[in-house]
C-alpha cells in the first residue's frame, strides 16, 4: 500500500509541478516518461509502454537509437555551434549528404518543422517576384482545409482549425485555402496568377491520418507545372520512412519543387529540418536575406547524417510498408462496432471512434495506457497509431491484444453507462 501511494504521489507531484511552473501547451495523458529505447518508453515508476506516438514521427529510428547517439556524442565533445557567420567542416559534408540523398541541388538547414514551413513560404513568394514576375506584395500560396504546419501567426493564418486561430489575430494575408483532396478547386485556385505555391501535406496527420485519393498527388503536381506553381511538399511527419516510402510523395512518383523534412531528420535527438530546392527557386534568396543561429550547426548536421543513414542501413521504408499493411489487417480482424475507419499508409495510422461521448477516443488512450501503450486523440474522435518503424511483427501482435482489450472496456463502461442511465441510476465510471 505504502509503495502505491508513493508511486502515485511521484508522478501526481511531477505533473503538479509542471502545471505550476509550466505554460500551458498540449493536454498531455497523465504519465510522466523517464526512458526510451526502441519502440518503448518508461515512466518514473518503471512500466513499460508502447509508444505508439514516436513524437509525432520524430523517432522512426526507435528511442535513443545507438548509432544516432555516438554521433551526437562524439559531435558533442569537438564543436557543437558556429553560427552561420563562418563554415563548418561538419556543415560542408551535410550539405553534400543530404541533397545527394533526395536529389537536389540545394539545401537550407533549419531547426523547427515549423521554420521550414516559413522559409518556404518566403522561398516561394522570392521566387514568384524574381522568377515569375509576379508584382511585389501580390504573391498568394495555396493551402488546404485541415492543414496543420505549425502554429506561428503566418502559419495559422492559413489554418482551419478554430483552436489554433481564436484570440490570435489580426492575421496574415496573402493564401488561399481549399478543400483537401479536390482537384476542381485546386483547379479554379491555380487560374489566379499571382499563385506563386501549393503547400501540401501528402497526407494530413494531425486532421487523423486523412490519405486523398490516388493519383491525387501527381494530378496536383501535373496542375502545378502548368501554372508554372512551385509545389511545396511538406513531408516533415509524412516524409522519412513513415508511410512505406523515403517519401509520401514517392508512391505516386512526384518530385517536389521544394521538400520540407524534419523531426526524424534528427531521429528524435533535437530540433532539425531543411528545406530542399533546386537552383532555379532556392538561388531566388540572397546572402544575407534569411537566416537562423542554430540552423545547419555542427551537432545537428552530425545527427541528421547518421539519422538519414539509420533509415537506409536498416530498411526501415520496407519495415513501414510491411508492417503497416499487417497492422491494419490486424485491427480489421478485431471487427469491434467502436471502430468506425481504419486508414493510413505504412506506419502511420489512425482509427475513427463511433461513441457517443466525445471524449472517447481521449477514454480509450488512457485506457491504452494503463495497459501499456500510448497514443494521443486528435479532432476529438480520432486515434493516431505511429510507432518508432524499428517495432516487429510480434511487438505489433502484442499491441493489437492492447487495444482490443481497451476497446471492449469502453464498450463496456458505455454500455453499462446507458443501463444505468436509462433506469435513472446515477452513476461514476
Amino acid at each position: 500500500m505504502n509503495n502505491n501511494l508513493t508511486t502515485m504521489s511521484r508522478t501526481a507531484n511531477l505533473i503538479s509541478m509542471e502545471d505550476e511552473f509550466g505554460a500551458h501547451n498540449y493536454h498531455p495523458l497523465p504519465v510522466v516518461l523517464k526512458k526510451g529505447e526502441g519502440c518503448f518508453v518508461w515512466d518514473v515508476e518503471g512500466k513499460r509502454y508502447f509508444d505508439f506516438l514516436s513524437g509525432y514521427s520524430a523517432v522512426n529510428q526507435g528511442h535513443c537509437h545507438p548509432k544516432i547517439v555516438n554521433a551526437l556524442m562524439q559531435q558533442a565533445q569537438q564543436l557543437t555551434l558556429t553560427s552561420r557567420a563562418f563554415h563548418s567542416e561538419k556543415l560542408a559534408e551535410y550539405t553534400k549528404y543530404i541533397t545527394s540523398y533526395f536529389g537536389y541541388d540545394k539545401v537550407l538547414p533549419m531547426n523547427t518543422g515549423v521554420e521550414a514551413v516559413e522559409t518556404a513560404v518566403k522561398l516561394a513568394r522570392k521566387w514568384g517576384y524574381s522568377k515569375k514576375g509576379v508584382q511585389e506584395g501580390s504573391a498568394k500560396i495555396i493551402t488546404l482545409e485541415g492543414n496543420f504546419h505549425g502554429r506561428t501567426i503566418n502559419v495559422i493564418s492559413f489554418s482551419t482549425d478554430e483552436s489554433a486561430r481564436q484570440g490570435f489575430g489580426p492575421f496574415v494575408e496573402g493564401y488561399i485555402n481549399i478543400p483537401y483532396n479536390d482537384l476542381n478547386a485546386l483547379s479554379v485556385a491555380l487560374e489566379d496568377s499571382n499563385v506563386v505555391g501549393f503547400l501540401v501535406e501528402p497526407i494530413q496527420g494531425e486532421a487523423g491520418v486523412v490519405v486523398p485519393d490516388n493519383g491525387y498527388l501527381r494530378q496536383a503536381f501535373e496542375l502545378c507545372k502548368a501554372k508554372n506553381v512551385l509545389f511545396i511538399a511538406d513531408e516533415i511527419q509524412t516524409g522519412l520512412s513513415r508511410t512505406g516510402r523515403l517519401l509520401a510523395c514517392d508512391h505516386e512518383g512526384v518530385r517536389p519543387n521544394v521538400l520540407l523534412l524534419g523531426k526524424a531528420l534528427s531521429g528524435g535527438m533535437l530540433p532539425v529540418s531543411a528545406v530542399l530546392a533546386d537552383d532555379e527557386v532556392m538561388l531566388s534568396i540572397s546572402p544575407g536575406e534569411h537566416g537562423s543561429t542554430y540552423g545547419g550547426n555542427p551537432l545537428a548536421c552530425a545527427v541528421a547524417i547518421a539519422s538519414l543513414e539509420v533509415l537506409k542501413e536498416e530498411h526501415l521504408a520496407e519495415n513501414a510498408e510491411e508492417l503497416g499493411a499487417f497492422f491494419r489487417s490486424e485491427l480489421a480482424k478485431i471487427g469491434h462496432p467502436c471502430m468506425m475507419e481504419i486508414r493510413g499508409k505504412g506506419l502511420l495510422n489512425a482509427v475513427v471512434i463511433r461513441h457517443d461521448d466525445p471524449q472517447a477516443a481521449y477514454i480509450l488512450c488512457e485506457e491504452m495506457m494503463r495497459r501499456g501503450l500510448l497514443a494521443k486523440p486528435t479532432h476529438g474522435d480520432k486515434i493516431r497509431f505511429a510507432p518508432p518503424l524499428v517495432i516487429s511483427k510480434a511487438q505489433l501482435q502484442d499491441a493489437v491484444v492492447i487495444i482490443k482489450s481497451a476497446l471492449d472496456i469502453l464498450t463496456y463502461q458505455h454500455c453499462l453507462f446507458k443501463l444505468l442511465q436509462n433506469r435513472n441510476v446515477g452513476v461514476f465510471l
